[in-house]
């Protein structure tokens, strides 16, 4: 059989996931020193934190899609 064959779903997921974050802690990073600036862009910065947002969604819903449903 082929090793791509038997990879587990939610590994795609967990990727996603591991991207996601990082790029979220980066666009925090920018959107810092932005605003440290003497005349900061708050367009730019207002561009950054929507990007933000969308991502903060994306990251919940991933993290949802690894939680394990639990039927009590």
């Amino acid at each position: 059989m082929n090793d791509h064959e038997e990879e587990d779903p939610d590994d795609a997921v967990r990727a996603r996931l591991v991207i996601a974050l990082q790029e979220h802690a980066d666009l925090d990073v920018a959107v810092h020193s932005l605003s440290m600036a003497a005349l900061p862009d708050m367009m730019v910065i207002g561009r950054l934190k929507r990007k933000k947002l969308l991502l903060k969604d994306e990251i919940a819903q991933l993290k949802e899609l690894l939680t394990p449903d639990i039927l009590a």
